[in-house]
């Protein structure tokens, strides 16, 4: 794993590992954390979690009863921290300076959220669902962490908490016991060490929705660097991307030979309907082949051939284009907080 930090911890999957197969491994997958004081033991006998607030009847579950009491539930879903690319954004900005590697795929099980709140008994004049793990602040006056969703989305039958990941065992800097998984929308949804889910009549007032994970309400969330007077909307939805992963920049390829390209696509909040290559920055796209879908939120592999026929330097473009008919954008997507990223990217390559 590639070390941005260690207290709290953001560890990054190196980026080869996505060549290998479209689920990233449970020791490989992408950790971070916003507080450093995470327990580091849970007893699994004395762990519950407290459902509250305008519900019929406040629950606390163990693990048993979200185990074997309510129907399983399955879904392949991308991680992705809503700053990955980070460290491309030009003009650099503030915040983890992940490379591309922010991200990563599993298959969740576990129960679905709507099963639980059905349990519970959800009283009418219900809107949100506030979620907090067993992570807290470093100072007293420190915010807790915590993210919320209306009560239908809460309930799509998609959103759900998982206490295994990729057949095993959910990891503990992945958020054991219990993770909350929001398919199709930014990690920072995603609590870990989940342990108190409260219904509420009012949206979250907490800073974490207000102010914090925030991105400029324009087109691709861009804007110029110094430009101000445009308005914020909280980070929800991930947006469709591509990457080439057999090759990295710089490598040198033969001339005038049959040369394999593939890579990863996943459409964010859609399925991927298309990749397409470009080897002429952007003026002409050819189609891939695309591998195996493995539904509508994982990543799905693609493939193609192509032959350069002039030595030299060459760019290769994938752009992926979703269900919902979202394409990546041509230009260079920037805002101060560095989230977001999906423009095009360039591989540069040599034939020789």
């Amino acid at each position: 794993m590639i070390v941005q930090r260690t207290r709290p911890p953001w560890l990054e999957t190196p980026f080869d590992v996505f060549d290998r197969g479209v689920f990233t491994p449970n020791d490989q997958h992408f950790v971070s954390w916003h507080w450093a004081t995470f327990p580091t033991h849970v007893d699994v006998d004395t762990f519950a979690l407290r459902v509250h607030g305008l519900v019929e009847r406040p629950l606390f579950l163990s693990l048993k009863d979200l185990m074997h009491d309510l129907p399983r539930f399955e879904i392949a879903a991308v991680s992705q921290c809503a700053g990955n690319s980070r460290l491309y954004a030009n003009p650099r900005v503030a915040g983890a300076q992940w490379a591309n590697g922010s991200m990563s795929n599993a298959v969740y099980t576990g129960v679905r959220l709507r099963d639980v709140l059905d349990r519970a008994g959800v009283k009418a004049g219900a809107g949100h669902v506030r979620f907090g793990g067993l992570d807290g602040p470093m100072l007293p006056d420190a915010p807790k962490f915590v993210k919320s969703l209306t009560v239908d989305h809460a309930r799509d039958g998609e959103v759900m908490l998982a206490f295994a990941m990729n057949g095993e065992q959910l990891p503990m800097l992945n958020g054991f016991p219990l993770k909350l998984i929001v398919p199709g929308w930014s990690a920072v949804y995603w609590i870990k060490m989940l342990n108190d889910v409260e219904v509420m009549d009012k949206p979250d007032p907490s800073v974490w929705t207000t102010r914090s994970y925030r991105v400029p309400d324009t087109a691709n969330h861009t804007v110029e660097p110094g430009q101000t007077g445009y308005d914020l909307i909280p980070i929800t939805r991930n947006v469709p991307r591509a990457f080439v992963t057999n090759l990295r920049p710089g490598d040198t390829v033969p001339a005038g030979a049959p040369q394999p390209v593939r890579g990863i696509a996943f459409g964010g909040d859609s399925g991927v309907a298309v990749v397409d290559l470009s080897l002429d920055g952007g003026r002409t796209w050819r189609s891939t082949t695309l591998g195996r879908d493995e539904g509508t939120y994982s990543f799905r592999q693609w493939q193609t051939t192509v032959t350069l026929q002039g030595r030299g330097a060459h760019g290769l473009m994938a752009r992926c284009t979703n269900t919902g008919g979202a394409v990546q954008p041509m230009r260079r997507v920037w805002n101060p907080g560095g989230y977001l990223t999906n423009q095009v990217e360039t591989l540069d390559i040599r034939a020789a």
